[in-house]
C-alpha cells in the first residue's frame, strides 16, 4: 500500500497537465500565430509561437521529422522514470515528490503538443526593453520549478544528512 500513497502524486502531474492544455488552447484561439498581446508595456505580452525545438528554441529551425519524433521519445522515457521514482518512493521529502510531479506533468503537457501539432505553443513573453527572454508555457514553468524543488530537496536531505 505504500506504493499507492506516492500515487497521489500523479493527480498533481495531471491537474497541470489539463491546466497548460486549457492555457494553450485559449492562447491559440484568442491570438493568432504569431500576433501579441500586450499586458504591462515593457515588460510582459502574451503571444502565439510555435516551437518545433526544445527549451529556448534549440533545434527549432531543423526541419527533419525524426526531430519531433526524437524529442518525444526522449520525453516519455523521461516521463516514466520520474512516474516511477515517484511511484516506487525513492524521491524524499515532500518538496521533492512535489518537484517530480510538476516535472511529469508538464512533461506530459509539452509531449502532448509534440504529438498532436509537432511543435509546442508557447505564449509567455517576458522582456525588458530589448531584452527578451525567449516564449514559455505553463508546462515550461512546471518543468523549471520542479527542478528547483527537487534541486531544494536534495540540497536539504544533504544538509540533514551531514549534521
Amino acid at each position: 500500500m505504500k506504493r499507492f500513497r506516492n500515487g497521489r502524486w500523479l493527480w498533481l502531474a495531471l491537474a497541470v497537465l489539463v491546466a497548460d492544455q486549457i492555457t494553450k488552447r485559449a492562447v491559440a484561439r484568442a491570438i493568432p500565430s504569431g500576433g501579441q498581446i500586450t499586458i504591462i508595456p515593457g515588460f510582459f505580452n502574451l503571444v502565439h509561437t510555435n516551437n518545433r525545438g526544445v527549451a529556448f528554441g534549440i533545434l527549432a529551425d531543423a526541419h527533419s521529422a525524426w526531430v519531433v519524433w526524437l524529442l518525444i521519445a526522449f520525453s516519455l522515457g523521461v516521463m516514466g522514470l520520474v512516474a516511477w521514482l515517484l511511484t516506487s518512493d525513492r524521491i524524499p521529502g515532500l518538496s521533492g515528490q512535489v518537484g517530480a510531479a510538476l516535472i511529469l506533468g508538464g512533461a506530459a503537457g509539452n509531449v502532448l503538443d509534440r504529438l498532436m501539432r509537432h511543435s509546442v505553443v508557447d505564449f509567455l513573453d517576458f522582456y525588458v526593453y530589448t531584452y527578451h527572454w525567449p516564449a514559455f508555457n505553463l508546462a515550461d514553468s512546471a518543468i523549471v520549478i520542479g527542478g528547483g524543488l527537487i534541486v531544494f530537496s536534495l540540497l536539504i536531505e544533504h544538509r540533514e544528512t551531514a549534521s
